[in-house]
Order: C-alpha cells, then sequence, then structure tokens
C-alpha cells in the first residue's frame, strides 16, 4: 500500500504528522519536540519527495531510501522528520489491522512500570524530595530520576553543593526501597564522574546516566568501566555507525534511544536487537508527554530486553506549558506506578482538534 500524503500540524515545540496511503487509511505520527516547526519544513523538503509513492509496509526500505538520498545530511534533523513519517505508517498500520502497534511488533497490551522523572535543575533538594514524597503516595511510583551537576557543565553544579546535598537527602526522605536513578546531562570529565558515582553507589543510586559528554564514548567507557551501578546513554545518538561502536565496545550498560531523536519505531527497533544481542537492556529516553511516551511504551511492551521501567516526565505546565491540550483525553493515567497501553488500535491517542486548529499546516503529495 503506497504513501501517497504527508501533512504536518505544528508550533515551535510539537509537529504532529498525519500519513495517508493509498486505500485512504492514514495515521498519526510526531516529529521530536522542540524547534519542530524547523523539522516539518526537514520533512517536506527532504523526506517527502523520496518516501511519498513508497510502500507503507516496508518502512526500513523507505527510512534507508530516503537517508541514501539525503546522505549529505546524517544529521539530527533529517531522523527527526524520518521519526514522524515512520511512527505515522504504524499508527496507520494498525488502524488498518485492527491492533496496537505493540501487537505490531511482537508485543501485548499491558502494564508498564514507570519512573517518576524529574526534568528540574533548579529545583532546592528539599523541595525535590517533599515532590517525590507526594507522587509516592499518589500516584504509587516506586523509582525515581533526578538531576545532578549541571547540563554540560564541564564539572560545575547548578550551585554548590548541590549535588552533594540531594543524593543522600532523597535516598533518605524515600527510604531504602525505591529505585533512584540520577541524570548528569554530559556535565562530567571522566575523574569527576567517577567520584559523583561513587557517592551514587554509597547511597543506593542503581543508575548513572549520560555523565560525560554524549559525544565522547571514551570518557563514557572510562566511567562505565570503573563504577559497579549501571551507566546509561545514548538518548541523543542517530547514527547506526555510533549505535553499532556504543554497544560493541560496551560504553554503557544500559542503552537509551530516544524513538523521535533517533527516526523512529523501525530504526528502534534495529538498535533494540543489537543490544539484545549484546546482552544489553533498552530504557529509551522519553522526556516529556507528547507522542513519544506512548511510542516508548509500546516499545517496551514488545521487544525482550526492556529496561526496568518507562522514563515519564513529572513536569507540568510551568515547565513544559505547549503540552497542555494535545490530546483530548489524558492517555497517561499512571495507577501503582505503572501506564498502561490499551488495546485500542495504532497507537490509541486522539489529537486534540482545536490543537490542531491553532497549527501551522502542510501537506505534501504524490
Amino acid at each position: 500500500m503506497k504513501l501517497t500524503r504527508l501533512e504536518t500540524f505544528t508550533d515551535e515545540f510539537v509537529c504532529f504528522v498525519r500519513a495517508t496511503a493509498e486505500d485512504g487509511e492514514q495515521g498519526w505520527g510526531q516529529v521530536a519536540p522542540y524547534n519542530a516547526d524547523i523539522t516539518a519544513q526537514v520533512l517536506h523538503r527532504q523526506v517527502a519527495p523520496f518516501a511519498l509513492g513508497m510502500d507503507t509496509t516496508d518502512i526500513d526500505e523507505m527510512l534507508d531510501t530516503v537517508r541514501d538520498r539525503e546522505h549529505k545530511f546524517p544529521g539530527a534533523y533529517l531522523r527527526r522528520a524520518m521519526g514522524g513519517v515512520d511512527t505515522a505508517i504504524w499508527d496507520m498500520r494498525g488502524k488498518r489491522e485492527g491492533q496496537p502497534v505493540c501487537a505490531l511488533i511482537g508485543g501485548t497490551p499491558g502494564r508498564v512500570r514507570a519512573y517518576a522523572s524529574s526534568m528540574k535543575r533548579d529545583i532546592t533538594p528539599a523541595d525535590e524530595a517533599d515532590r517525590f514524597a507526594r507522587l509516592q503516595d499518589a500516584h504509587g511510583f516506586d523509582a525515581f530520576k533526578f538531576r545532578v551537576g549541571m547540563e554540560v557543565g564541564r564539572n560545575r553544579d547548578e550551585w554548590p553543593g548541590r549535588t552533594e546535598e540531594i543524593v543522600p537527602l532523597i535516598r533518605k526522605r524515600l527510604g531504602d526501597s525505591p529505585a533512584l536513578l540520577v541524570d548528569g546531562n554530559s556535565c562530567y570529565s571522566p575523574d569527576r564522574a567517577i567520584e559523583v558515582g561513587k557517592l551514587l553507589a554509597d547511597n543506593g543510586i542503581s543508575h548513572f546516566e549520560e555523565p560525560c559528554p554524549y559525544w565522547e564514548f571514551d570518557q563514557t567507557k572510562q566511567v562505565t568501566d570503573a563504577l559497579d551501578i549501571d551507566v546509561a546513554g545514548g538518548e541523543q545518538d542517530c547514527m547506526m555507525a555510533n549505535w553499532r561502536l556504543m554497544i560493541r565496545d560496551r560504553v554503557v550498560d544500559i542503552v537509551q534511544p530516544d524513538i523521535c531523536y533517533i527516526g523512529g519505531i523501525s530504526r528502534t527497533l534495529r538498535v533494540a536487537r543489537m543490544a539484545a544481542e549484546a546482552g544489553l537492556p533498552v530504557t529509551p529516553h522519553a522526556a516529556n508527554l507528547s507522542l513519544v511516551t506512548m511510542f516508548t511504551m509500546h516499545l517496551l511492551r514488545a521487544i525482550p530486553n526492556a529496561g526496568k521501567y518507562l522514563e515519564f516526565s513529572i513536569e507540568g505546565p510551568d515547565y513544559y506549558p505547549w503540552q497542555e491540550g494535545l490530546f483530548t483525553s489524558n492517555p497517561y493515567p499512571i495507577e501503582d506506578g505503572f501506564a498502561t497501553v490499551t488495546d485500542a488500535p495504532g497507537w490509541g491517542v486522539e489529537v486534540s482538534p482545536d490543537w490542531l486548529a491553532r497549527s501551522r499546516y502542510a501537506v505534501s503529495e504524490v
């Protein structure tokens, strides 16, 4: 069934993609958030000319054709645009077959354990501990992630002493049972990351994400080799050559592709298979409540090497005002610390008509 139309609905932060096949079946996808309006232009200029007219039953061939025809543009924007098409076609296929996407890729609907993921560094350690405790009581979360260091901070903290204060405080406030994870967001040199990692280990933190500049694989591997706790990374990586190197050399203990950054479900499945062959778990990056979290839920219900939990952002309109009003209803209720993939066809989500009416529209057709 050939792809005949690609439509984008976008603002600065979000771009939904609607794909239509020659039989009239449609599906909804999304490019990665942030500068999404630029990604929409890339989609129409550099993806649509090659994807339109191709068979929607062979997404891998479609994406590889786009990659090959646009080989002079190997970076993130092209992959983000490819991901919008990929995820829309998976929704289309699910609707045509009356199946959720997770079933199409080998899984089943059901619950996914979630960890409450903080995006804030400007929050005080005491306030972070307080809101984790409230979420623990209200929604049953038993895993939490918070931030250490400064984002790409060159060994600086958000303010002096914050990391040394927040790590033991969160553990003390939540008790011994919850799993605790931290994210360094490329802050540290290897020696400082190892120091911080030992502090984490002493306080029962099990997951140290992106400790060093993410593009410096050798630096991250030094930390992975030196620490007993799991080092995680990969959210920014969109090139398969980088993924092969990262997995072959065991740069990290946990791989974290972002479905929207890497170019969609099909390309993420390639990484998941490589990781499975190497015995590595996959805990994808999903740092907001646009469609990326739903994509990730379906993936985790299907792959055999799914990580322990789903990243679930706890940030509301004060941090992500653009998340408001994206869908006709809340697709992400959390009960007893779990999100749920339903048996609804495709992604099982309806984009808000009001949001679409306010968006900027563009179309490419055969």
